[in-house]
């Protein structure tokens, strides 16, 4: 049996979609996969979850950020990153894999370096609008490079744009065939069954920005919708007091998300790739709150205007609750107006020409 190794982390976004490759890829071929990620016990244990991959082995290496700016976390992370190499080299001469497909983060740089060491090919992908300096270091090393947007080919180099392939984000199956009636039973939500569902999603980590708009806006929220508000796990004690027959605060949502989403009427979240397609495939409308300013590359900014230019979102940047309400009167005011912005999101979801399991699958077969 073939190996695969996968390898990405840092956040859910940039492990969730490489399961979501992980697991079509196994409908296709009889393969083992390995994962090689970071020591953070949270990227182990989404992976060793394995969202319908089945069993996935997981290997953890020193990882270390490059940052853009002077600090003396730099010298130490560099040192880190070298180490990372060696490690991820090792795995990978042992295990054997036949490929090495990226989902991107730091923890990624090594594995993409030490598999071009060992003349492994490797396949990296770029969920958001404009890549990374994770995903740039990694297309150097990247046999194809995998993007979201037919847009993104232009922040490569032309040595580089030959190796692009447009593939969409990865999205787990089960938002394709998720239930919005399962996810309102879990979600509790009362009768009458047209009640609106107003979704907000502050990341696997939770969002203080999106918790602080919500608790402020609560009142007009629930006078509205029945507000299910995925906290994060270190906000949660602070908003399960406020829960009420139209409030439903959730440290994490996991296996559910793609019924829950599926059940949302409107949702608003940060502008994270997985947010994004993840509603996009459920064809759900979207108030976008991006990561924004000093400390950031503005990808979740660029990535949330593309979406609200496709007419799929609305975008606001630092928003108050007066502002959040202003923007959500007029939509609650106008069913058509969200109707047309689920069918956009859909149509941003269905214009993905190419998947990431085929291409890895066609690598596969070719070794």
């Amino acid at each position: 049996m073939k190996t695969i190794a996968f390898t990405g982390g840092g956040t859910g976004g940039h492990i969730y979609p490489g399961l979501a490759a992980a697991a079509s890829l196994k409908l296709t071929a009889a393969v083992r996969i390995i994962w090689i990620g970071s020591r953070s016990p949270l990227d182990r244990s989404i992976v060793e979850g394995g969202a319908g991959t089945g069993d996935i082995e997981f290997f953890s290496i020193k990882s270390g950020k490059l940052r853009r700016y002077f600090s003396l976390k730099n010298i130490t992370d560099l040192f880190n990153i070298i180490v990372g190499f060696f490690e991820a080299r090792a795995i990978l001469k042992r295990e054997k894999p036949v490929v090495l497909f990226s989902k991107g983060g730091f923890v990624s740089v090594p594995p993409c370096a030490a598999a071009h060491s060992l003349h492994i090919p490797v396949i990296t992908h770029e969920s958001d609008l404009s890549p990374g300096l994770a995903t740039r270091l990694n297309a150097l090393f990247a046999d194809k490079i995998c993007v979201s947007y037919h847009e993104t080919a232009a922040f490569f180099r032309p040595a580089l744009q030959k190796k692009i392939v447009v593939t969409g984000n990865p999205v787990r199956d089960a938002f394709r065939t998720a239930d919005a009636a399962k996810g309102r039973a879990f979600l509790g939500v009362p009768t009458p069954t047209d009640t609106k569902i107003l979704l907000v999603l502050g990341g696997s980590q939770g969002a203080g920005e999106v918790n602080s708009l919500v608790r402020d806006a609560l009142p007009f929220l629930t006078r509205h919708f029945f507000v299910a508000h995925q906290t994060g796990q270190a906000d949660f004690a602070a908003f399960e007091p406020l829960r009420s027959d139209r409030y439903r605060p959730l440290a994490y949502i996991g296996a559910e998300m793609p019924d829950v989403v599926s059940s949302a009427s409107l949702v608003i979240g940060r502008a994270g790739a997985g947010t994004l397609w993840e509603s996009a495939v459920c064809g759900r409308p979207l108030v976008l709150i991006p990561l924004a300013g000093s400390g950031t590359r503005g990808d979740q900014v660029e990535n949330a205007r593309f979406f609200e230019k496709r007419g799929a979102a609305i975008t606001l940047i630092h928003p108050d609750a007066d502002t959040l309400i202003r923007t959500l009167e007029p939509l609650l005011s106008s069913p058509e107006k969200l109707e047309e912005m689920a069918r956009a999101a859909a149509g941003i979801a269905g214009e993905a020409p190419g998947t990431v399991d085929a291409l890895l699958s066609s690598v596969l077969f070719a070794v």
